[in-house]
């Protein structure tokens, strides 16, 4: 699907149209239309976010596009998004098999004291040992499971048993 939008005096005139609009209409692309390529509206960087609705249209690397804007949060807004990552990380399951893990600002997320063995193999966090142990195999019995990190087992996840009964 290609767009085109109309410039005028070097800038973008209203919003861009379907090439195919264009030439049922026209019967060619009218001068003074260029190409656009329409871009989806991205997720904010870390501690960004989106300043202002919509995007404005802009001439990148030779083609007119959507731009999207961001600036830095607020200390107020930074404040925010820490605290609801935590309440989130206080309130998941088996939240208690995770207590080793501390708060990184820098990442706005946990971090394990211990970094995840990287051989390829699956691990899950031990909260009891405060350690990774390589993840045992998923049951192939068609039941619904879930880990309990505590036992290192899968175990039956009745809720979601019951909710397909």
């Amino acid at each position: 699907m290609q767009l085109y939008i109309e410039i005028e005096n070097g800038a973008p005139k209203n919003h861009p149209a379907l090439e195919q609009n264009l030439l049922d209409a026209y019967g060619e692309i009218p001068t003074g239309w260029e190409p656009f390529l329409r871009v989806e509206k991205p997720k904010p960087p870390l501690y960004s976010v989106h300043d202002g609705e919509p995007a404005v249209y802009e001439k990148v690397d030779g083609v007119w596009q959507d731009v999207w804007r961001f600036r830095d949060m607020t200390s107020e807004e930074k404040l925010v998004a820490q605290n609801d990552v935590k309440l989130m990380w206080q309130n998941r399951k088996q939240a208690e098999n995770f207590t080793a893990w501390v708060f990184s600002e820098e990442l706005c997320d946990f971090v394990p004291p211990i970094p995840r063995p990287t051989d390829g193999k699956e691990y899950f966090w031990h909260g009891v040992t405060s350690s990774w142990v390589q993840r045992p195999p998923y049951p192939r019995d068609g039941k619904p499971y879930i880990l309990n990190f505590t036992l290192g087992v899968w175990e039956e996840n009745t809720e979601l048993t019951n909710a397909n009964s």
